[in-house]
């Protein structure tokens, strides 16, 4: 088959063509601020489709989090458990508060916070459990609020990855007290570059979240006519998402599941290309339990050790491939000195982390493209055929 020589770029933010009627009604209407007509069609949207008690667009899914961490009063000295196979807004969010970061390991199987490791990491500073799912492929979340339910604790969903992946068919999100979406230019809906959801599954959260996400007023009320003005409230930040970015969003969610669908199948095709390859020990394929139905936000292999990753992800580049690693993670970096802590054992964290290779996967991407990557991955491996295969990898228990 014929390839196009340009690179084959790691992602393309969603356009779908739907987006530009949408915001030259915006653009038209006269109100660019947000909290419009698009907003709330949107949050609604989200409510209904996912069964959210209430859903709230922000800026960004950092500032989603940034709320729910106001919204449960974290203060210095409270701890916030989380996997430290993490972007550094799962940890900013409530650090900035004053919390203490309590880092525990990964499995090795999905990449997600080993739901058996949470309470061994437990004081009682404990204020939440933020589960990160990663790829789109959900955390045990079942035992996760049991241990959450036992202790008193809040659960907060960092799903940022997670639009469209449920587990055990509910949607990521509205497991836990709370839950957070991104609608970032690399996740598989955006709205126009930065983006994100706050989502609220607890009443008693709502009143308060409207008023935080504006500024700290309660205009929310007043543009309901629930009051005569609007005044200061309580502490707060502008965590309102501009109406354009909402009907950039709108565009999109008339077509989610056609665009989940195309997802899905491109990552189906790098499993079946690929496979071979996990069958003879040169890579690890995604894990995705029984209970989860993912959204295939991310295509990853595993090599042998970084040194194969590092090599692999040249190889490709070589080829016009763009294929990347993905965090680094938190413990290790010098933001987080004096203000975590790690408990247990990290190995899967390390370990598994520096052997992750990211594979392009965007909307529009075709079966020659994935051919031509698995193509590629496969002949590396030709080439270096004296590598060491690895060994299976252990059930979870």
């Amino acid at each position: 088959m014929m390839v196009d020589l340009m690179t084959i770029q790691f992602n393309k933010p969603l356009y779908t063509g739907q987006e530009d009627a949408h915001i030259l009604s915006v653009i038209h209407g006269g109100r660019l601020a947000g909290n419009g007509d698009y907003t709330r069609m949107c949050q609604e949207w989200f409510e209904r489709r996912f069964g959210f008690t209430r859903a709230l667009m922000t800026p960004s899914c950092t500032h989603a989090l940034e709320m729910a961490a106001l919204l449960i009063d974290v203060e210095a000295g409270d701890e916030i458990i989380m996997p430290s196979f993490t972007f550094s807004s799962t940890a900013n969010s409530f650090a900035l508060r004053g919390a203490k970061i309590v880092f525990v390991d990964i499995r090795q199987d999905t990449m997600n916070i080993d739901e058996n490791l949470i309470e061994e990491a437990i004081t009682e500073k404990t204020k939440a459990i933020v589960p990160v799912h990663y790829a789109g492929v959900s955390c045990e979340m079942d035992d996760i609020m049991d241990v959450a339910d036992k202790h008193g604790i809040y659960v907060i969903e960092d799903a940022a990855q997670g639009m469209m992946a449920s587990y055990k068919s509910k949607a990521l999100g509205s497991i836990g007290h709370m839950g957070a979406y991104s609608f970032h230019e690399t996740k598989n809906y955006t709205s126009g570059g930065e983006g994100g959801l706050l989502i609220i599954n607890e009443e008693s959260l709502i009143e308060r979240a409207e008023i935080l996400r504006e500024k700290g007023t309660n205009r929310s009320q007043f543009m309901k006519g629930e009051v005569d003005k609007y005044s200061w409230c309580d502490v707060g930040s502008s965590f309102v998402l501009s109406e354009i970015q909402s009907a950039y969003l709108w565009g999109q969610l008339g077509q989610v599941e056609k665009i989940n669908e195309s997802r899905r199948q491109l990552w189906s095709l790098y499993a079946n290309r690929l496979s071979k390859l996990e069958k003879e020990g040169m890579i690890f394929l995604p894990t995705v339990p029984q209970e989860c139905s993912h959204n295939a936000h991310i295509f990853y292999i595993k090599t042998i050790d970084d040194s194969v990753a590092n090599f692999l992800m040249q190889h490709l580049s070589n080829a016009g491939i763009s294929a990347v690693s993905h965090y680094v993670p938190l413990h290790t970096a010098s933001a987080s000195r004096g203000i975590s802590r790690f408990v247990g054992c990290h190995d899967y964290t390390t370990s598994e982390s520096s052997k992750l290779i990211r594979l392009p996967m965007w909307y529009g991407m075709n079966e020659v493209d994935v051919d031509h990557i698995s193509d590629m991955i496969v002949q590396y491996f030709e080439k270096n055929n004296d590598l060491r295969p690895i060994t299976s990898m252990p059930v979870h228990e």
